[in-house]
């Protein structure tokens, strides 16, 4: 298990109800993580239509996270 805090915005803070959370978690991609947190606080958005960064750097959701990372997640922007 590792220790990785993640990062909630826009509708994603509102449903989570906070902004950030240091979790303890097994899995190794930021996609496996999403797909934690999404169950945790509800989230319905598709990954492939949201945004990640890890250690505030975009990455891909294939990405592997460490020990202390910071995972921010971003959910899809509408707008015009």
């Amino acid at each position: 298990m590792i220790q990785v805090t993640a990062k909630y915005f826009a509708v994603f803070r509102e449903q989570a109800g906070i902004e950030a959370e240091v979790l303890s978690t097994s899995v190794e991609t930021a996609r496996e993580f999403y797909a934690e947190v999404a169950i945790l606080h509800n989230f319905s958005d598709p990954v492939m239509n949201c945004k990640v960064a890890i250690n505030d750097e975009l990455a891909g959701w294939d990405s592997v996270i460490s020990e202390g990372d910071e995972v921010l997640f971003f959910p899809p922007v509408a707008g015009g």
